[in-house]
């Protein structure tokens, strides 16, 4: 991606090639590097300011204060206080949101395409000028509190924590994106204000918008809006080395649950593995959906479960295959024994063709279904450029998947289904249910 000053610019469409998605991109003076793609049938236009590090780049000591400056930045800047964005966001009929993620932190808003520079002045705002007074960082304070408190009152929730602190021990990738009580409320305008400075960095940043919208003109106005940003401060959040997972077996007692919450997991490539197509497919097929193995052998036929998935988590240097399921904790033995029987039957059998293909039209059908809206192509285009630096396009993609053969599923499966690399958690009334690393031979 071009970085030099003054703007520089590509371009990846080209007007004979009208299947091609119209992606621009343009890098200010200070780096901060603005992607659009324009979408002439639509009146919408999404943009979003993206934060290229989330909770897996934080310390122990400030676990959750991504998450925390995500809620800070809402309550009021130089020029705005809470009260005035919800209005003035309800003015334009926009919708104003934020999330916080392992990698990322994102900014967001979608009005239609007559708003454009209400919006982005007000998005900007949020994001460049906030106050963190103590006064307002005392209250979030305490609602992050209460919604950890909620969370952990969540058993589907609560397993998959206990999964990944256990599965990523002593690292920032096991650690909740919400932090913990004791980190949340150590925290104080200082720290807030020194990790701001440090994660809200041209470097760091990357401004993405989609919809009906003229590129030259949305990058004047945004170089214009983020003047002040200073490119001397600039670097880029340093990666740790990708982390150890540990194997184990967590039984966690709650009496409190009808069910026992099941999570059974093995170590899966990151998020730009060369089988990154082939490993969707294998989850696809595995637990993807109601024609998958485990939802037909588990629910349909045996009645085991009434939720019973698998879930392929990514990340950029490493990543997770997990099932989850919730049954009774008389049927828990037997619903590990019938998942680790489909883990053993997709390493030594063949799927079928029809299975495999299956799998392909699901996947490809979500794809472009996926990228109908403004806010789902202002996403892809960010995601796609933090992790590869470049765009790939709806053909390259399903071109990728048609690749991906019988052959390379069973290779699949046999290079991640080892029983000494599964990690199992498992939450809820247990009763003397005892487990053993034998217990999950496959």
């Amino acid at each position: 991606m071009p970085v030099s000053v003054p703007l520089t610019e590509n371009s990846t469409l080209s007007a004979s090639a009208p299947h091609l998605r119209d992606i621009r991109t343009t890098t200010l003076p200070n780096g901060l590097l603005v992607l659009t793609e324009r979408m002439p049938h639509l009146r919408s236009v999404a943009m979003g300011v993206w934060i290229d590090c989330g909770s897996r780049d934080e310390t122990l000591a400030v676990n959750g204060i991504s998450h925390f400056i995500e809620h800070m930045v809402f309550k009021g800047t130089t020029t705005r206080s809470a009260q005035q964005f919800a209005r003035e966001v309800d003015a334009i009929g926009g919708n104003l949101d934020a999330f916080t993620g392992k990698e990322t932190v994102c900014f967001n808003i979608k009005v239609l395409d007559e708003n454009i520079p209400a919006a982005l002045d007000l998005l900007t705002d949020l994001v460049l000028h906030p106050t963190f007074s103590p006064e307002d960082i005392a209250k979030e304070q305490g609602v992050i509190l209460e919604e950890i408190k909620m969370d952990e009152d969540n058993p589907d929730y609560l397993v998959h924590e206990l999964f990944t602190q256990n599965f990523w021990p002593n690292d920032a990738l096991g650690r909740p994106i919400l932090g913990t009580a004791k980190s949340v409320s150590s925290f104080n305008q200082q720290i807030v204000l020194d990790e701001y400075a440090h994660r809200f960095t041209p470097a760091n940043m990357v401004f993405s918008a989609a919809g009906n919208l003229d590129h030259d003109d949305f990058v004047e106005q945004v170089a214009a809006a983020f003047t002040s940003l200073s490119a001397t401060s600039s670097e880029k959040i340093a990666r740790p080395n990708p982390p150890q997972t540990k194997p184990h077996i967590t039984l966690k007692k709650k009496k409190s649950l009808e069910q026992v919450q099941f999570c059974l997991a093995v170590p899966a490539p990151p998020v730009a593995s060369p089988d990154r197509y082939t490993a969707y497919l294998l989850n696809s097929i595995l637990g993807g959906g109601m024609s998958s193995r485990l939802f037909q052998s588990i629910r349909e036929e045996r009645g085991l479960a009434y939720s019973i998935y698998a879930e392929l988590n990514p990340f950029r240097d490493t990543g997770s295959l997990a099932i989850y399921a919730g049954c009774s904790a008389d049927n828990t033995r037997e619903v590990l024994t019938l998942t680790l029987a489909e883990l053993t039957r997709l390493k030594h059998e063949p799927v079928t063709d029809e299975e495999l293909h299956r799998a392909k039209s699901q996947i490809k059908g979500n794809m472009v279904l996926g990228l109908e809206t403004s806010g789902s192509r202002m996403s892809s285009l960010a995601r796609q450029q933090m992790y590869w630096g470049r765009f790939f396009s709806l053909d390259e993609i399903t071109t990728e998947i048609d690749r991906v053969t019988v052959a390379d599923i069973q290779r699949l499966a046999n290079d991640l289904f080892h029983p000494e690399s599964l990690a199992l958690t498992l939450l809820g009334n247990l009763g003397p249910l005892k487990l053993t690393r034998a217990d999950l031979a496959c």
